[in-house]
């Protein structure tokens, strides 16, 4: 897509197979690919390059990718690229790792091209590098079409009127797809000074949007607090 050619994405694995494929996809779209075989290549070709998105693996030899994203978070002319871990690594500790480090968004592999392509595009539209079919009141996420304005989730074209604090708390969750949100967090922001509420609160409603969607979307990290993923 020619509108993406100004798009720099920086491409960070020490699997060649896998910046050879990913950047092939990411070239077929438009984008304006660079690629790394470690951490320590890609702060170099990032500073020169100051791409728009870093793909970035989280197991890769000298310095790997948590640290990676720490060292971009810390130099002035990075400190706003968006950085997605691209890993084979699922575990809730590693994500969680990887959003304290700075991170964007956590992408588990194997994924297939279109869902990758999907994901990126929607996290550049989000940080409003790209435009696209969204305002700026509604975006796309896979599947699902968010309509801030009209409080709509349109899934799988079929338009859901959801009542205003269970749409606040999937609007959350989506607003950065594998983030994992806190209770406290989540509480804080959908609920904020209003009448003191619980878990069980955030419990409900988080049943009440499974039931509407399936219960592939939003996924339970125990202990935590709950994640959005399509």
């Amino acid at each position: 897509m020619s509108s993406n050619g100004s798009i720099k994405i920086l491409l960070v694995d020490d699997e060649p197979d896998i910046l050879e494929f990913v950047g092939y996809n990411l070239k077929k779209e438009g984008y304006q690919v660079y690629s790394a075989s470690n951490g320590i290549e890609a702060i170099q070709i990032a500073k020169k390059e100051k791409p728009n998105l870093i793909l970035l693996d989280v197991m890769m030899p000298d310095m790997d990718g948590i640290e990676t994203c720490r060292e971009i978070r810390d130099i002035d002319g990075l400190k706003n690229v968006l950085v997605a871990f691209l890993t084979a690594r699922n575990e809730d500790y590693s994500q969680i790792a990887g959003f304290d480090a700075g991170a964007d968004d956590y992408i588990n592999k194997p994924i297939k091209p279109r869902v990758l392509i999907s994901r990126i595009n929607a996290l550049l539209r989000r940080s409003g590098n790209i435009s696209g079919n969204e305002t700026s009141n509604q975006i796309e996420l896979g599947d699902f079409k968010i309509n801030r304005e009209r409080y709509i989730i349109t899934f799988k074209e079929e338009e859901t009127s959801l009542p205003r604090k269970e749409f606040e708390l999937f609007a959350l969750l989506a607003s950065k797809p594998g983030k994992v949100f806190g209770r406290d967090e989540i509480l804080n922001t959908v609920w904020g000074d209003e009448v003191v509420v619980g878990d069980r609160t955030i419990d409900v409603h988080i049943r009440k949007l499974r039931e509407k969607f399936g219960d592939q979307y939003i996924k339970t990290v125990k202990g935590v607090g709950y994640k959005f993923e399509f």
